[in-house]
Order: structure tokens, then sequence, then C-alpha cells
């Protein structure tokens, strides 16, 4: 019995060997699927760096290890050695790119004057690198009719030269029946490249998509505040700049934005990449983004692709890798120093008043020469003093207002049943105090105007890059928040005292007792995770504030309610 059911399992296990393939065979990908573009990409990268061994007179011929050479009758006609992957590195003042003949992209750009705030990934006090290990800053994909072709599965030759003064780095291929080239051009004391692509007999309707990068390599202190600025942004004709953060595309999710477009670029909190179309020339087609997968819920990776037009076959666009320093990205010009698109929905009022407060940081500093701390410690106590009359003035308003509030409410009491006489008397009130129904207004509006200048030194703390690494005082680095806290809480306490001065002489309710200390509570917690720049600033304008707030208060008290009009 035992036998038999030996036989029936073997029976049994071969008849599932033999039909499994059958039933279910393994799905072949499609073509153009992204899993058949992958695995084909891989092979020709194996086939590639397999190929690229050099050969020399004791390797020709020579068996792989473990394995009988072949009589020379029997060895296989020599087939051309695929070219070697190499990179070119070009060094102007401020930089050094790397480029690959590996599909003609751009893989590198080392930032020469700035250093590494983070160790994670380099060694801190080396120059800054923006692109991420195994990740291209720039690479290219060629669109013709019917037909679609990634130029990273390309090995290209390579020439370098140099024209006027210039580093020229051109590659050339043929990829099907087409002559490719693509060069750039590196203009020195410049983080600029001229880039040119020119592909021989393009039909009308092809295309050259330039892949932007999918993230950056983090150089900062806090990494995570640095990737939560990664973003792209770019410039349509004739409209304003527009942000797309990697938090705001979902994985997967695809946008398409109509061209032309001026410029498209990838940042982080501090530097950029960007691909501009040349000075009074047509835009880009078009620009696409796709959300990247996540990791922990952070949004790190995304993509973006622009979409130029090939006019007989020839494309040429500009690139800037470099930092956000605002004179560099205005001498650029198209706006280009639009390229952190501030203040949201409130973009058209923030970002004129971010320009405005950056051109006089920058001025002050280069006409006083002081450090960025004391600089921002002057431009508050300015901001304090141009605003005084204002100000005085709507201090003033508001007690007058506070001196007739006694007698307005007597006359709403008196005639509030008539009320063609109750709006009569309260005129009259307004008019023997030189006041109209619209003092309490005018007085509130000159309190709103720091508020704008408030709001953009919020924007300009995010991406100015002459304020990195700027310590002050015990701060050290005033982009960043204050690691002991001490800033916000002084805010907070500067803010209750300009409070509690404001209600001297003044019959308080509850309410207002309670706004006293809630208000200074709300600002401490809002203030600890902002720039301590920015906390200084705010300090500083409370500090500045209360000579005033002490004076007006002084003659509050003196002063007595009006209850007679």
């Amino acid at each position: 019995m035992e036998p038999r059911r030996i036989v029936l399992a073997v029976v049994l296990m071969a008849a599932v060997l033999i039909l499994t393939p059958i039933l279910f065979p393994t799905p072949v990908p499609a073509p153009g699927s992204k899993t058949a573009v992958t695995d084909s990409l891989r092979r020709a990268d194996s086939a590639t760096v397999a190929s690229t061994m050099p050969v020399t007179a004791d390797t020709a011929g020579a068996a792989a290890p473990g394995m009988r050479a072949l009589p020379d009758s029997l060895n296989p006609v020599p087939q051309p050695v695929a070219l070697r992957v190499d990179t070119a590195v070009v060094t102007t003042t401020p930089a050094v790119f790397r480029t690959t003949n590996r599909g003609a992209a751009l893989i590198g750009a080392e930032m020469q004057q700035y250093v590494a705030l983070s160790n994670k990934g380099r060694t801190k006090g080396g120059p800054v690198e923006l692109a991420k290990a195994g990740d291209r800053l720039l690479s290219f994909r060629l669109v013709t009719p019917g037909d679609t072709v990634a130029l990273n599965a390309q090995t290209f030759t390579t020439t370098r030269t140099e024209e006027n003064g210039r580093a020229v780095v051109r590659y050339d291929a043929t990829v099907g029946a087409r002559a490719i080239t693509i060069a750039y051009s590196f203009l020195p004391d410049s983080y600029r490249v001229n880039v040119s692509a020119v592909v021989q007999g393009a039909p009308e309707n092809s295309f050259l998509l330039i892949d932007m990068p999918p993230g950056f390599r983090s150089s900062e202190s806090d990494t995570t505040e640095d990737q939560s600025h990664l973003a792209y942004a770019y410039k349509p004709d004739q409209q304003n700049a527009k942000g797309v953060s990697f938090s705001s595309l979902d994985p997967g999710e695809r946008r398409i934005e109509a061209g032309p477009i001026n410029w498209t670029v990838a940042k982080n909190k501090y530097f950029l990449m960007g691909v501009l179309a040349p000075q009074g020339a047509p835009g880009f087609a078009e620009v696409n983004f796709t959300g990247g997968a996540r990791v922990a819920k952070a949004a790190t990776r995304s993509e973006a692709t622009i979409v130029a037009s090939l006019k007989s076959g020839a494309v040429a666009f500009d690139v800037y890798a470099g930092p956000q320093e605002f004179k560099r990205l205005v001498a650029i010009g198209r706006s280009f120093e639009t390229s952190n698109p501030y203040g949201g929905w409130l973009q058209g009022v923030v970002q004129p008043f971010a320009t405005m407060v950056i051109r006089l940081l920058l001025w002050m500093k280069s006409t006083l020469g002081l450090s960025y701390g004391w600089i921002l410690v002057l431009f508050g106590v300015a901001v304090r003093i141009i605003l005084w009359p204002l100000n005085q003035k709507a201090m003033r308003s508001s007690m007058q207002m506070q001196r007739i509030q006694p007698h307005l409410q007597e006359i709403q009491t008196k005639y509030k049943g008539d009320p063609t006489k109750l709006q009569a008397e309260m005129m009259r009130v307004y008019k023997e105090h030189g006041m109209s129904p619209f003092s309490s207004l005018s007085g509130c509006l000159p309190m709103l105007i720091p508020l704008p200048v408030f709001f953009a030194l919020f924007f300009v703390f995010q991406n100015t890059i002459e304020f990195r690494g700027v310590s002050f005082l015990w701060f050290p680095d005033i982009s960043l928040k204050d690691p002991f806290y001490v800033i916000p809480i002084l805010v907070a306490i500067t803010a209750m005292g300009l409070s509690y001065i404001g209600m001297r002489g003044m019959k308080a309710n509850e309410q207002q007792k309670m706004m006293m200390y809630l208000m200074p509570a709300m600002m401490m917690v809002i203030f600890f995770n902002m720039a301590s720049g920015l906390n200084l600033y705010y300090f500083v304008q409370n500090l500045a504030s209360l000579p005033q707030q002490w004076l007006i208060s002084q003659e509050r008290t003196k002063a007595q309610p009006v209850v007679r009009g």
C-alpha cells in the first residue's frame, strides 16, 4: 500500500510542475510599459559596463576565469567595443560641474563658495553638492512622431574644447539613423551654462524632453526643514511665477501646465536648478509634474519634465545651477528672482513687499558693513521710527473714541426708538470733537502697516541665502529657530508689556484682561519655530514701541472722560 502512495505522490508532483507553466504563463511586459523600458535600460547598462574593460594584448582573446579558451578557429568574429562611460569635470570660479557621456546628462554641481552645514551624506565643511547620489540634475529624452528614446541609454562620444574663453563639452551619438549633438558651454565666473541640442533629420513635431532633478542632497543643519522646501516653480509667459511643492503632489499624481513657459526650476531652501528659454525666444511648449513615492509621509522626491519643441531639429536653453542669491537671479532677467513665488493667493501683495524688503536689507548690508543680525536690529528700529507719526495719530484717535464712548452710549440709550434723531445727535458729537464715525477705522489702519513688512520678512527668511549660517549673539544661524527658545519668550514678554501699558488709564473688562495674557502666550507658541532673525526683528519692534505706548498712556491717565457733549 505504501509504495502505491509514493508513486501517486510523484505523479501528482510531476503533473503540477508540468502543467503550472502552461496554465499560468509568466506575463510578458507590453512594449513601451515602464517595466519593459526599465528592463531594457538595465540590459543596456549591463552590456555597456561589461564592454568598457580596457582591451590590451594580455586580455584580448583571453577566456573568462574558469573557462577553457577556444581555438582561434572557433573564436567569434570580434565585435566593436562600446564606448567607455566617462565624466567630464568643468570648474568655473564659483562651481564645479560634472557631465557624463552616458545620455549627455548633467550629473553634478558643486558650490565652491558655500559650505555644507550638515554631515549627512558628505563631510561637514565641504562644498555644497546639489545632486543626490545616483540622481541626474538634467537628462534628456527624444520624442519623434510615434517614438520616444531615452538618451540615458545611449553612450555619446565626448569632445572638449574652448570657445571664446568658455569651456565647451560636446556629446555626439547616432541614435537610429539620426545624429544627435548636445553641447554644454560653461560661463566663467558664473553658475550658468548654455545648452544646445541638434537632431539631424528630426521630423516636424519632434520634441526634446528635459527631465529636471527629482530631488536635492540636503546640506543644511536642519535637513527636515530643508526638505520641506523642496518644490518646483515655473513662469508662464505674461503671468506671475507659480510654485508646485513636492508635498502638494500625491504619489503618481500628474499635472500638465501648458506653455509658453519662460522657465522652470527645481529648488530646496537655498539652492535651485533652473532651465530658462533664451531671452526673447518663444517659451517651452509645456511642463509636466508627477508626484513621487513618499518615505514616512515625507515628500522628498518628485518628477518634472520640460517639453521643448525642436525647430529645424534644434533647441537651445540656459541652465542656472546655484544659490538663490537675489542679485544673481535679478541679473539673469526674465523675472527669475521670482523663482520663489511668495504668498500663495496673496502673491500680488506679498511678493512686491518681499522684493522691496530684501533689496533694502541688502543695501543696508553693503552700505553699513554690519552683520545681518545688527542690520535686522536697525531695520526694526527704523520701521518703528518711520511709523511713529502714524501710530501716534492712531493711538490718539483711539483715546478720543474712548473718551466720548460714555456720551455715545447715553445718546444710544436715550434715542434708541428714534433712528433719525439718534444719527443726528451722534454726528453732532463726532463733529464737536473733530471726529467722524470712521475715525476708529482710520485709527486702526496705521497699526496694520507693519503687517505686510512682517509677512514679507517671514517669506524672505524662508529662502534668502544671504542669511544662511549667519550667527548673532547666541543664535548659531539667524535663518533657523532659536535653539534655546529665549527670543520667543522675550517676544511674548514685551508683547505683554505693551498690552499692560496700553491698558493704563482704561477701565478694562474681563475679556480685555484675559486677552492681555492670552495673546502673548499665543505669540510665543507661534514664534517658537520661526527663524530667530524674524523673532529678533519682532522683539526689537516691541521694544521700540514701548516709549510711544508709555507716552500715550500718560496722556490717557491725565485726560478725563467726556460725560456731556
